[in-house]
């Protein structure tokens, strides 16, 4: 990506935010890399991108360019020190325009809400912050059965600067749900993260085996769910029928999970710090992602 012909610092940047998570829109891009030129400047670097062979795109329903890396870019990615996780996941144009095509662009705004929510109040979260399908095994392997596991839809880390300089680290696991499952497949997903927070491999000895998330993590990661391409009427019932199924399934003895939920069009109109978000530990509020009460300034949004 050098010579005579270089292109652009932004356009390496680029590159590796969408080998990371795997299909990016224009207008995701531009928000994540270029939000302070016009956006025809992304348009401009992508579409020398797309001439050096090194990405792809396809069109959406409503004519924006969705954007996927060639062999080619991954290949310059990888040669050239990116600071990512390298996962050869080359996205094919068969895999961009097909069923998951809407949902990993919805998983990939969630990750650029909270971008420009950091970037408004002087926080970090940047176009790395979040993973795409994070995965932990929830069982051992035995014999030629593989270990169980509960794979995220994405993990999101956020450091947030508070007034007097000190820093907290959030994390969350990510769920975005489009209504394509059963709500006792969604009540069931979070029963999964309850297994995960519980599982402890055996351990060796006299030793008390620990939790396996806590090799991974500081503190236990909250659940989000985001609920997308579904009525308002229905978000809400689907919010309340998961959460008393989860609540009356026999296998919570092995303890609950904090859950959140929010609606993403509430997520792109407010921002996280938002009183939109609705708690499965304060069902009857609307709090903010970090659970705290805001001034009802969104009397019409929420999922209550």
């Amino acid at each position: 990506m050098s010579g005579p012909r270089a292109l652009p610092p932004v356009a390496g940047s680029m590159l590796a935010g969408i080998y990371e998570h795997r299909l990016l829109s224009t207008t995701q891009l531009h928000a994540l890399y270029t939000p302070a030129a016009q956006a025809r400047w992304a348009r401009q670097v992508l579409a020398l991108l797309e001439r050096r062979g090194f990405v792809d795109r396809i069109r959406s329903p409503r004519r924006l360019s969705l954007w996927f890396l060639t062999d080619a870019g991954a290949d310059a990615v990888e040669a050239g020190g990116a600071p990512v996780e390298f996962r050869r996941r080359v996205t094919s144009r068969e895999q961009a325009e097909g069923p998951l095509k809407k949902h990993t662009i919805a998983v990939n705004q969630v990750g650029v809400e909270f971008v420009r929510a950091a970037r408004e109040r002087g926080d970090e979260c940047g176009p790395d912050s979040w993973r795409n399908e994070v995965a932990h095994p929830i069982s051992q392997a035995r014999g030629r059965r593989p270990a169980e596991l509960v794979i995220a839809d994405a993990l999101l880390t956020y450091l947030e600067t508070s007034s007097d300089g000190a820093l907290a680290l959030h994390q969350r696991f990510i769920e975005l749900d489009r209504g394509t499952r059963t709500t006792e497949q969604l009540a069931g997903k979070i029963t999964r993260y309850a297994r995960l927070r519980h599982y402890a491999p055996p351990a060796s000895g006299e030793n008390t085996p620990e939790p396996l998330w806590r090799s991974y993590y500081r503190a236990w990661p909250h659940l989000l769910i985001v609920l997308a391409d579904q009525s308002r009427e229905t978000m809400r019932q689907r919010v309340q029928r998961t959460l008393a199924l989860q609540a009356s399934d026999p296998a919570g003895r092995v303890g609950q999970v904090p859950v959140w939920f929010v609606a993403l069009d509430d997520l792109a109109a407010h921002g996280p710090f938002a009183p939109i978000f609705l708690s499965s530990q304060q069902p009857e509020q609307r709090v903010d992602w970090l659970g705290q009460p805001r001034p009802q300034e969104h009397q019409n949004d929420g999922l209550h």
